[in-house]
């Protein structure tokens, strides 16, 4: 839909899939494969249990060829070294190699009165569908986007097992994976993701991700099937997240299918919070109906909230049919009542988000996908989502480039209050935007891209049904840097969003003027890599920044994980030259500089030097980013998005935590620049300022600044009453010829803080800043310290680490916690830190908790290890 530029509404809710009909269940277990190749009978043969599978190897779903090629061994880790490039690549083999047959048997039958229904929820990209010797699908399955639904009750044995076969051809075509972002494009002339042939963050997957990826649903019905329901809540005025609300209105629509031959009457009915709402259906036969609910209203209604705003209230509620007196089909959920306003900023010139009335500073990160080999689970799902969420952000864009997420995904993002901006497919990389001597076509025929406009839209169409109702899907765009070809983006926008959600701002692509003015020229992204701090603050990009981003290596930790040995060399910088000398493997991982950036720390001395000098940067980088952007918010913009926060793939480039979810010191640094209420220094000017990002108008706050020197001695540079507005960015004072004086000799330690009332720290920050010839020399001397560590168990996985740091000792500088196995003292994963990297100042304690898995063959031990700190162990009892 067309947007004026005038305030619109956008209304959201969470609709969790825990139940899908009567009853339901996964075929994720128990699967079978074969290569085409092997296989001389063709569907109706091989679909027939009494057909011999002798020879046929174990799969994976869901998976692809790739995955169970890795279950089985025959593959070595593709994210490990430079194993990729023994794999064959699809562009060489021809895509027979890897076009697979998919068998799985199971035990299933119709009741009278029962259907049946199976649902494929993800194949790519080309497939036929049969079961018990009869094929389900009349014509052959396209495209990686669209769910496949078959009613295969009267084709269920009555007695003994049922046989279901599926064969798997790749995308045609498979592009040839010659280096270019996604390589030569072609790959893009199919509804499916582009990455799979490479991009400037992964190597290609070399059978382009083809087999059945997404999960395989067994659901039984009554005589009418409840399909793609539609919820949609208003919650008119201007709201607060704490206090007594007006009501809210919600509407409720679904699709009923009556399968049968004859007239089937009944009643839907949906319940909420002790309410009830009915209509009196009858369903023709063979037909699939649209039914609308009356209005519903909720009085005094919890509300959803993104993060750092407000909590994320959800509601249980049924939608169910029932006829003759038995329930038929009954969806449960959960749903979050909000509503969302997306109007033009005329000060910055670009859109600006508002929940419930209020508007949102966004702070976001761009998302690809949660595993470039389409491994998905929930919990891989929660603790990434968890983490986004512990960088204080609110918003995850998913990237044009690879796929619409799983509903899973949008669960988690509702659990913890993260917006999610929903590219489609298109990218400008592949379909056009530029002239690429790497690509195949020309920008006129790439602009063209995909082959089948009506598949796209039907692809669309059905991805919307699926996620339409979650909270966190805040908006839909177009495309990754361009727009989608005008009879794609037309249609989309005017008629199939309208019709099948119609609350949604649609923007046109990532970095359309709708979404912000792009005044300054170029594509409107970046600047990409590591910049000097003063420019996050003094450089003025564009207002709503849908990729900009820095470094991201972690420590040696995580580097051992997918670097050989023999490749474990840091990048050695030239002053002369002004390059780095890289290695050859961490280069095929995508390495990203860091540049002159770690030698103000000292040279590293080796591998394990360099990540903990990393460490340091990392944490500088990303806390100015989202300071100097908070710094000037309303005024300069209304959001930025960070290029980008995870990656699906060992890359050495922007990544809060590495792809085995251990985190970096990038995730803390946002973590601090991004908390709600916040105290900052402008390293540009030397102002000490205040960010409010909450509703909340703050009184009375203790504004404590003090500097440390390298041995420990304090300064205080004095303390002040301050308040703060709600979502208001405001500047304290200057403290330029202090820090100048204090600092020229051998840098030093700045600590500010905000306290309340009860003088109770509300927020923490401390900056080391260089001497007068920007090097980092007092810190190249810090003389060692001890730290008493105090662990106490709080809860099952959860434990409260104290650090405490002796009065007449210097800071206890940048520790990194980490919770290990006792015997091979590596990193258990995923773990939850309510802080890291923590510094301890003389005579001072830091309390941190942490949230770690307990299901370990041996005990789980606590280490920490610091700039002036030497690794320790300690035992959780």
């Amino acid at each position: 839909m067309k947007l004026p530029l005038f305030p619109i509404t956008l209304i959201f809710l969470f609709l969790s899939t825990l139940a899908k009909g009567q009853t339901g269940y996964e075929l994720n277990t128990g699967w079978l494969c074969s290569p085409i190749g092997s296989q001389k009978a063709a569907g109706p043969a091989i679909s027939n249990p009494t057909f011999p599978l002798t020879g046929w190897q174990n799969a994976v779903v869901p998976g692809t060829v790739l995955t169970t090629m890795l279950h089985n061994k025959q593959i070595p880790d593709p994210f490990y070294g430079l194993n990729n490039e023994k794999i064959p690549d699809i562009f060489n083999t021809g895509r027979d190699y890897y076009t697979y047959w998919f068998v799985k048997d199971f035990k299933e039958t119709a009741q009278s009165g029962e259907e049946v229904w199976l649902h494929l929820r993800g194949v790519n990209y080309i497939s036929d569908v049969y079961l018990n010797g009869k094929k389900l699908n009349k014509e052959t399955h396209y495209g990686m986007f669209l769910r496949q639904t078959y009613n295969i009750t009267s084709l269920l044995k009555t007695k003994g097992v049922n046989r279901l076969a599926v064969i798997v051809y790749p995308p045609d075509p498979v592009g040839n994976a010659n280096g270019g972002q996604g390589g030569d494009g072609t790959i893009a002339r199919n509804v499916s993701h582009q990455y799979a042939a490479g991009w400037d963050w992964i190597q290609p997957v070399r059978d382009r991700n083809t087999g059945i990826w997404d999960k395989v649903i067994i659901e039984k019905t009554g005589k009418v099937n409840i399909n793609n329901p539609h919820i949609v809540t208003r919650v008119p005025g201007k709201r607060n997240p704490e206090g007594p609300q007006e009501p809210a209105t919600i509407r409720v629509t679904a699709e009923l299918e009556n399968p049968g031959t004859t007239l089937v009457k009944g009643t839907l009915q949906f319940l909420i919070d002790g309410q009830k709402i009915t209509k009196e259906v009858s369903l023709k036969p063979k037909t699939t109906e649209e039914i609308s609910l009356p209005d519903i209203t909720l009085k005094n209604p919890k509300l959803w909230w993104p993060n750092g705003y407000g909590k994320q209230d959800l509601y249980p509620v049924s939608l169910q049919f029932a006829t003759s007196g038995q329930i038929s089909d009954t969806e449960k959920m959960k749903i979050g009542v909000r509503e969302i306003q997306a109007d033009w900023n005329a000060v910055t010139r670009s859109k600006q988000i508002s929940v419930n009335g209020q508007r949102v500073f966004i702070k976001g990160g761009n998302w690809i996908i949660s595993d470039a080999m389409l491994r998905f689970s929930d919990q891989r799902y929660n603790a990434e989502v968890r983490f986004h969420r512990d960088m204080n952000l609110n918003l995850l864009r998913i990237w044009g480039g690879a796929l619409t997420e799983r509903p899973e995904f949008y669960e988690a993002c509702d659990t913890y209050g993260i917006l999610v901006m929903q590219d489609f497919w298109g990218s400008g990389d592949c379909n056009g935007r530029w002239l690429d001597p790497m690509k195949a076509d020309d920008q006129w025929t790439r602009r063209k891209y995909p082959d089948d406009h009506a598949l796209f839209l039907r692809s669309a169409a059905d991805q919307i049904k699926m996620i339409r109702n979650f909270p966190s899907l805040a908006m839909w765009c177009g495309g990754n840097e361009i727009t989608l070809p005008e009879d794609i983006m037309l249609p989309l926008r005017d008629s199939i969003l309208p019709k099948l959600d119609g609350t949604r701002w649609f923007v046109d692509y990532s970095n359309s003027d709708d979404m912000s003015f792009n005044f300054l020229g170029g594509n409107g992204d970046g600047p990409y890599g590591i910049q000097p701090l003063t420019k996050f603050w003094n450089y003025r990009t564009w207002p709503f920044n849908s990729e900009i981003g820095s470094v991201g290596v972690g420590d040696v930790e995580s580097l051992e994980r997918f670097l050989p040995k023999e490749n474990l060399i840091a990048p050695s910088y030239s002053s002369e030259t002004q390059r780095e000398k890289v290695d050859s493997v961490w280069d095929y991982h995508k390495y990203i500089g860091y540049g002159k950036y770690i030698d103000p720390y000292g040279k590293p001395k080796n591998v394990k030097d360099f990540g903990r000098k990393a460490q340091l940067a990392n944490y500088d980088q990303y806390r100015a980013l989202m300071e100097g952007f908070s710094s000037h918010m309303w005024d300069w913009y209304t959001g930025v998005i960070i290029w980008k926060t995870q990656n699906p793939w060992t890359a050495l480039r922007g990544q809060m935590y590495d792809y085995y979810l251990d985190p970096n010191a990038c995730l803390y640094g946002l973590h601090s620049g991004s908390e709600p209420l916040h105290v900052m220094y402008n390293p540009a000017d030397s102002t000490v300022a205040l960010i409010n990002n909450t509703f909340k108008h703050e009184y009375d706050l203790m504004l404590v600044m003090k500097t440390i020197d390298i041995q420990g001695n304090e300064k205080s540079l004095g303390q002040v009453f301050v308040e703060i507005g709600p979502s208001t960015t405001r500047m304290i004072m200057s403290i330029q010829e202090q820090i100048r004086e204090i600092a020229k000799k051998e840098g030093v330690f700045l600590s500010l803080r905000l306290l309340n009332l009860k003088k109770e720290v509300v927020s923490d920050n401390l900056y080391w800043l260089p001497d007068s010839q920007g090097e980092y020399s007092g810190l190249k001397n810090m003389k060692e310290v001890s730290v008493t560590t105090k662990i106490r168990k709080i809860g099952k996985g959860q434990i409260e680490v104290t650090l405490s740091n002796p009065a007449d000792n210097p800071v206890a500088f940048f520790n990194r916690l980490s919770v290990v196995d006792s015997q091979s003292k590596k990193r258990i994963l995923p773990v939850f830190y309510s802080d890291n990297y923590v510094s301890v100042l003389p005579g001072e304690n830091k309390k941190v908790i942490l949230d770690y898995p307990e299901d370990q063959t041996s005990a789980p031990m606590l280490s920490l290890e610091g700039w002036n700190v030497q690794e320790q162990f300690f035992d959780i009892q």
